[in-house]
């Protein structure tokens, strides 16, 4: 019985091979531009598009912004964080946004009702949708550091809370090691239970050094324009891929 069980199997592997052999061509074949050409066709009149309506030259929210000489724009090509820093006295100031959270909100706004969302859109801000915001304050004669997490949102920033760390590094690198010790320290009480006039006197230092309501206006626009960027290198290097 074993060796007719073996025998039946020999003859299903035999049967089966020419049909593996056909499956590998016609896959290597697929594999080789059955689509291939019609994705570069499609992705290279997007990128058509988007370079024809794209200026190449600063728009002119950034060239007064930088006319201002006030903040430091770090941006690498391919990251989704912009770093903007300036000196204020003996302090760095240092802010850190995404230019992923400008996605978000998108999809959220389909779960509103058409007729609701007609009667606000036209009030709404163009800018609404919110952009995480991480703030460092640094002094260069003395150690520690003070980091504020917040939410910039139709031209203001919400504070969400506050945390003062002892060593300057934990609070501003951004490494593995870093991230690992400041999950264990206290990262200050939620800035809602503060007292007002506590609020208050936070929010003022704020703005004394330029964390105001026109860079919240500054921010998302400049997401805008950094994820536009972005999608244009995107289209590219996707285009040259498929086209080797």
């Amino acid at each position: 019985l074993r060796s007719r069980l073996l025998s039946a199997c020999r003859v299903q592997v035999a049967v089966a091979r020419p049909a593996s052999r056909a499956f590998s061509v016609s896959a290597r074949a697929f594999g080789e531009g059955a689509t291939d050409v019609a994705l570069s066709q499609k992705l290279a009149e997007e990128l058509k598009y988007e370079k024809e309506a794209a200026t190449e030259a600063d728009p002119d929210f950034l060239k007064a912004f930088k006319a201002q000489g006030i903040w430091q724009i770090e941006d690498v090509a391919g990251n989704d964080e912009v770093t903007l820093t300036r000196q204020f006295g003996n302090e760095t100031i240092r802010l850190v946004f995404s230019i992923a959270d400008i996605q978000q909100p998108q999809e959220a706004e389909f779960d509103e009702e058409e007729g609701e969302q007609e009667e606000t859109d036209e009030e709404a801000p163009i800018h609404s949708y919110p952009i995480r915001c991480s703030l460092s304050v640094t002094k260069g004669n003395g150690p520690g550091a003070l980091n504020i997490d917040a939410m910039c949102q139709d031209g203001s920033f919400i504070v969400d809370n506050i945390s003062f760390y002892n060593d300057a590094k934990v609070g501003t690198e951004l490494t593995a090691d870093a991230d690992w010790k400041r999950r264990g320290l206290y990262i200050g009480p939620q800035f809602e239970t503060l007292d007002v006039s506590v609020q208050e006197e936070f929010e003022k230092f704020l703005q004394e050094r330029g964390v105001n309501d026109s860079l919240a206006l500054f921010v998302p626009e400049y997401s805008e324009h950094k994820e536009q960027s972005e999608y244009v290198k995107w289209l590219e290097n996707v285009k040259k891929f498929v086209e080797l």
